[in-house]
């Protein structure tokens, strides 16, 4: 069993001890009838006192999870862990899609664990304080890992996590060698394989565009795939940054969109130029919602499934999982392509 004590925690140490101690018999780590570290021993290696160490023993031989034997030390004696894990879940910002991750993250796990929802803003110094704060007070951390400004000292920050603890969410770290959990979009791949279910579509229009928003960073492996897809089919394309209503939309021309407010000067623009969606312009939206089932006889989407997302992330804590799973992402074909 290996434990960190966190000097600076709220929890005390000797609570972090019975966390450390009933953390591990959760995840497997420490079995009925293994023998663990004396009272001395755990003081020496981890340096705390005897005395908050024969606490938390005495907590934990109250609670019946562990038990001494005259002359030999204290074994693990019951396994059966009916406190809730710690999750602490910390998101990039605030969305729509978000929340559908968060509610089906939550209903998931029901009663088994006790979830504190964090947002850091794209900010790693908001990173670096919760994690050195809080390390000690977690089960899990599941986190979304954007971090455009400073990626290296965030990653060097997550490291500290224990990879049991970790999981990552909505998107991995490449080259990291985290040997965590994680519950995945593959943006580059996903766009050119969804896309690519729609080219019979696509091939009807003349010029393709992104919008790429500058102001609310998003993942520029979306724009890679976009281009390889272009260059594959040899697609006239143009990467722009947002649609104002002086924003050129001519016949003939497809647009992918991902902020809600580009789609909505794109449709304001096709409603004042008589240009019919679907026939005249192609519109292609991300996420999904269920606005877009209806809106314009259905807007075409790019979306990933944010509810199996939170579904799959709890499903890890719950088996105790370090699996990596990419969650799926698909082309909706509505009446705007």
């Amino acid at each position: 069993m290996s434990m960190s004590i966190g000097v600076e925690s709220q929890v005390p140490k000797y609570l972090q001890v019975v966390n450390a101690v009933t953390d591990a018999i959760r995840r497997g780590s420490l079995k009925k009838g293994q023998k663990i570290l004396s009272i001395n021993e755990l003081s020496e290696e981890y340096f705390v006192s005897r005395v908050t160490v024969e606490r938390a023993y005495n907590v934990l031989r109250e609670k019946g999870t562990i038990i001494p034997i005259k002359g030999k030390g204290y074994y693990i004696n019951d396994v059966n862990i009916d406190t809730p894990v710690k999750v602490l879940l910390l998101f990039n910002k605030i969305s729509n899609y978000k929340k559908q991750i968060y509610q089906s993250f939550i209903k998931k796990l029901g009663d088994k664990a006790v979830v504190d929802l964090k947002i850091h803003h794209f900010d790693v110094k908001i990173l670096r304080d919760l994690v050195e704060n809080y390390l000690n007070d977690y089960n899990y951390f599941v986190i979304m890992p954007y971090f455009y400004d400073n990626p290296q000292e965030a990653l060097s920050i997550i490291k500290t996590i224990p990879p049991e603890k970790l999981i990552l969410l909505d998107k991995r770290i490449p080259y990291s060698n985290l040997k965590c959990a994680a519950v995945y979009q593959d943006f580059e791949n996903d766009i050119i394989d969804a896309l690519d279910e729609g080219l019979d579509l696509l091939r009807k229009y003349s010029k393709f565009y992104i919008v790429n928003p500058t102001i609310v960073p998003y993942p520029p492996e979306i724009v890679c795939g976009f281009k390889k897809l272009c260059m594959q089919n040899s697609f006239k394309n143009q990467v722009i940054t947002e649609i104002t209503m002086d924003t050129p939309v001519n016949k003939g021309d497809v647009f992918i969109v991902i902020e809600e407010t580009d789609l909505a000067n794109l449709i304001k623009i096709c409603l004042l130029k008589k240009l019919e969606p679907g026939k005249d312009v192609g519109i292609i939206s991300y996420n999904e919602t269920p606005l877009k089932e209806v809106l314009l006889n259905g807007i075409t989407v790019l979306s990933t499934d944010h509810s199996k997302m939170g579904e799959s992330a709890a499903d890890l804590i719950i088996n105790n999982s370090r699996e990596n799973i990419k969650n799926p992402f698909v082309l909706i074909k509505r009446g705007s392509l």
